[in-house]
């Protein structure tokens, strides 16, 4: 009975052999697995995007931003919608919404949008901006008619009639000439000459001409304030063939670098102050976004010979190879760049991601050295556009420090305006850079080949 017993109990164990050959997993080593095959455990999704999850990521925030954007206008007082803008009242407002309809965030926003409706060639896009800022042009002539002081009562539109800081005209004033370039609305054009007089000859500049402001303190330059005025000159520039707008623009990027660029590091300090000496250099991150941007801009409206063209471009080359020497592991900036403690932020992580996605397809990068990062930030980005099509992560507006807590401890929220822009812009330039370059998963890692090219043999 014994030696019954002892063979059932042999039989039964070469029974579970094949069990826990199946449970229990094979030893894992070089000799019998390709390890260089293995999955990593990646945070965000790791090669290229397909054009229709790029596209996907667009209407989410489309729908979101026409619901939470209305271009409507109603009766401050009696909250009447006013559906005849012919008959507007001094009570009229512009119905309110998440964001505003005329600021610097929603001036990026804009011309987002009519570059989503080129890459996409779905025409909603463009008729956003269109739309909006056909409304605002209605509303401006409306109180431009009344003779008022800016000051007086109810002015829903006093930063286009009456702009008071590079805030409120350069972003909207590039936003209204790229879409008077579509509409050739004259009714436009005063508000556009506007926006340009003021940057051009009423907003405060040190000596040698660089545009500056007294705040915080006397004679500061915000490195911000490259966004708030470039484009909006490039742009008139490229409208008027006038050289001296152009002329301008070169100018403010080079005597901003001069100051305020870090070339052992390829990035940019946030502020600069005549008086201050040594400077504590905070390399934010939006702002750095802001100074690429203004470059590319700039870039694209000039005429190829124009003297200074090549200047610039070497700029933005510099930058741009500082740049991608911060980006993390999951494809986000950090919002102090060259502070890996410090959070990672989701405006200025689209606006590079644009700028270099554009440099590529514009000739100005190299595709191989810098379409990977390009296609690392948008995988990113894209992870902070919720199923409602509201962007997190964004840093909220912010001022000017000389200390890191300041930059630390800026909040986030979908409601800053900052961050939806850019995300438009970064997606439909990556919408381009499929369409114009093979973007391929090459021995595990993202590579770039011309197209037409059997990038197999070079595997």
């Amino acid at each position: 009975m014994k030696k019954i017993l002892t063979l059932s109990i042999i039989l039964f164990v070469i029974s579970l052999i094949p069990i826990l050959s199946q449970t229990t997993p094979q030893k894992v080593t070089d000799s019998n697995t390709p390890l260089h095959e293995l999955q990593p455990d990646y945070k965000v999704p790791y090669g290229p995007s397909k054009a229709e999850d790029i596209t996907a990521v667009l209407n989410r925030i489309y729908v979101y931003l026409d619901a939470s954007t209305p271009a409507k206008v109603i009766d401050s007082k009696t909250k009447a919608e006013l559906n005849d803008l012919t008959r507007l009242t001094t009570d009229a407002v512009f119905k309110p919404g998440v964001f505003r309809l005329i600021s610097y965030e929603w001036g990026v926003t804009y011309g987002a949008m009519l570059l989503a409706g080129n890459a996409t060639d779905d025409n909603k896009f463009n008729e956003y901006t269109l739309k909006r800022i056909s409304l605002i042009a209605d509303m401006a002539g409306y109180f431009k008619s009344l003779n008022l002081a800016s000051t007086a009562g109810n002015n829903p539109v006093r930063p286009v009639l009456d702009p008071r800081a590079l805030d409120d005209a350069g972003s909207m004033c590039a936003a209204m000439i790229k879409t008077y370039n579509i509409t050739k609305s004259r009714a436009l054009r005063p508000y556009i000459d506007n926006y340009i007089d003021f940057i051009s000859k009423k907003q405060f500049r040190l000596p040698d001409g660089t545009l500056a402001r007294n705040r915080p303190l006397p004679n500061t330059l915000w490195l911000d304030d490259l966004y708030m005025s470039v484009p909006a000159l490039a742009q008139m520039g490229k409208l008027t063939g006038n050289n001296d707008y152009f002329e301008d623009a070169c100018e403010q990027i080079i005597r901003f670098s001069l100051r305020m660029f870090n070339k052992q590091k390829g990035i940019y300090m946030h502020g600069w102050v005549e008086s201050m000496d040594p400077h504590p250099e905070f390399y934010w991150a939006r702002c750095n976004g802001w100074a690429l941007l203004a470059m590319t801009e700039l870039l694209d409206a000039m005429p190829s010979a124009y003297p200074l063209k090549k200047d610039i471009l070497e700029q933005f080359r510099s930058h741009v190879k500082g740049l991608v020497s911060f980006q993390t592991g999951t494809g986000f900036w950090h919002q102090l760049m060259d502070r890996n403690d410090s959070y990672t932020e989701t405006s200025s992580t689209a606006i590079f991601t644009y700028c270099i996605a554009h440099g590529i397809n514009m000739g100005w990068l190299d595709a191989q050295a810098y379409g990977p990062a390009a296609v690392l930030g948008w995988n990113a980005v894209q992870t902070r556009v919720n199923g409602q099509g509201q962007v997190e992560g964004t840093c909220v507006g912010t001022g000017m420090a000389f200390d890191p807590a300041f930059y630390y401890h800026r909040p986030v929220n979908i409601a800053a305006a900052h961050g939806y822009g850019p995300v438009i812009l970064a997606g439909a330039e990556m919408l381009n850079l499929i369409k114009n370059y093979q973007i391929v998963i090459n021995d595990s890692a993202v590579m770039f080949y011309k197209l037409g090219t059997d990038w197999r043999n070079n595997r």
